[in-house]
């Protein structure tokens, strides 16, 4: 008898071994029952976009299974409610957004993640908190951002030989003990390697192995995460739009993040907006649409490229937030020829954003921008009297840049912000509706304070 599935038959009808002849017997391989709870989970719960009325939680298993997250209003355990269960696929890493939708506006919640049935136990909270309905009402709410670029994680058989080159890890319990609002990425927030550029597996290993990195897991667990990507979570070093992969890339971007959306006007990329409180937070993507950084002779030479370029510009003067704040993986106002700056590599389209918020005498812009492995603030003040801001935050826990204060020369810099070890910038805003602040720390990867800035509509305090 040479199918087992036959033979289960068999059995179950009531035959026994003796019945069958002793040659066709042939060992069966045990049944196992399927992973759950902790025994499931590969990866998460880390928390993505939460706004008045939903939340998203994302969560990766180990392999095919259902994903289920209940949550209550905190202190109130007696009313639950359950998300629909999502089932994980192989071609996605086994990843799976949940999305809470039954909530109420400033309000917190505990939750818990169930696989395949069974509960996920943590050592560390589980908590989240809807964005207040302040509109109209009283002043909009202080609240507080973490922000910071460049997170490569050791993985020593696939890295280069030597020095490791991702160390410090315990920025991310740094960050974690502010307790952040929200978290910020501004691109490499993963390194691919040579193994990994050319296959979805290979990006999928890459994601996964930095996404279970210890000392991240308290923080995605309790602080919402938004993000954008610069070259080295898009492809390989320098990597533009003529990356054959990209597509790929941005899929697994997609799998492995919380955003709200991922591309606008129908275009692909990291590309989204969001609002928290009465700020408004554009996020755009270098890379996607970038050409070549070394073609001289290529037409319409752009980082961003035309169309994403149009739907900044107009989104960035309809907003009336009180600061615009614009990550993008590369700086935008230094005067340094080092590197992927804008200055070196896209003069044209850096002066025509920066000449369009001029003209059209918008205030109150702030650019976030990683990728030099080294963290400075620039400010330059236009020919319509508004500051325009640019915050490097970098690295997180990536190769430093330690002779950035000597080597990079930049016009805008504000003196005695260089700081060229692990850090992040903690941004908070607050103050009444029409005369909003914004308080920028730098802190290190010991939980020191570097500087401390004031940004105003008026200037550095």
């Amino acid at each position: 008898m040479k199918n087992p599935f036959l033979l289960l038959f068999l059995l179950a009808l009531g035959c026994t071994p003796k019945s069958i002849p002793p040659a066709d017997l042939k060992p069966i391989m045990p049944i196992t029952a399927p992973l759950s709870g902790n025994g499931a989970l590969q990866n998460g719960p880390m928390l993505g976009y939460v706004e008045m009325k939903e939340a998203l939680v994302w969560v990766q298993t180990k392999t095919f299974a259902g994903v289920q997250v209940e949550y209550w209003e905190a202190g109130k355990p007696d009313q639950k409610w359950r998300t629909d269960v999502v089932q994980t696929y192989k071609n996605s890493a086994f990843t799976a957004k949940c999305i809470a939708d039954q909530l109420e506006p400033g309000r917190s919640y505990e939750y818990r993640v169930e696989i395949n049935g069974d509960s996920v136990l943590l050592a560390y909270p589980t908590t989240f908190k809807t964005q207040p309905l302040w509109q109209w009402r009283v002043d909009p709410p202080a609240f507080t951002l973490a922000t910071g670029s460049c997170a490569y994680i050791n993985e020593p058989e696939y890295d280069r030989p030597g020095k490791p080159y991702g160390s410090n890890y315990q920025t991310y319990t740094q960050i974690a003990n502010q307790k952040p609002d929200l978290m910020l990425w501004l691109g490499d927030n993963t390194y691919l390697r040579e193994v990994d550029w050319y296959t979805r597996s290979g990006m999928q290993h890459r994601y996964t192995h930095t996404r279970a990195t210890p000392e991240l897991q308290p923080l995605l667990a309790s602080t919402p995460q938004y993000a954008i990507w610069d070259d080295h979570d898009f492809g390989p070093n320098d990597s533009d739009g003529t990356w054959v992969h990209k597509e790929t890339a941005w899929e697994v971007f997609r799998d492995f993040w919380g955003n709200p959306t991922f591309g606008v006007s129908g275009q692909k990329g990291c590309t989204t907006q969001f609002q928290f409180a009465d700020m408004d937070f554009f996020l755009l993507d270098n890379r996607y649409f970038r050409t070549p950084n070394y073609c001289k002779t290529c037409p319409e030479r752009s980082a961003l490229g035309k169309e994403q370029l149009q739907w900044f510009l107009a989104a960035l003067s309809a907003s009336r937030a009180p600061f615009k704040i614009v990550a993008v993986g590369g700086q935008v106002l230094t005067t340094s020829l080092n590197g992927e700056t804008y200055s070196r590599l896209y003069p044209e389209e850096r002066d025509s954003i920066l000449k369009f918020i001029e003209r059209e005498n918008i205030k109150g812009v702030i650019f976030l921008t990683g990728d030099k492995h080294y963290t400075e603030l620039s400010a330059l003040k236009n020919a319509a009297g508004n500051w325009v801001y640019d915050l490097t935050a970098s690295p997180l826990s990536s190769g430093v840049f330690t002779d950035a204060a000597t080597k990079e020369v930049n016009d805008f810099r504000v003196p005695g912000t260089v700081v060229t070890e692990h850090n992040f910038g903690l941004l908070r805003f607050s103050g009444p509706r029409t005369k909003r602040e914004l308080e920028v720390k730098i802190i290190n990867s010991e939980g020191k304070e570097m500087w401390s800035k004031v940004l105003t509509q008026e200037g550095v305090k």
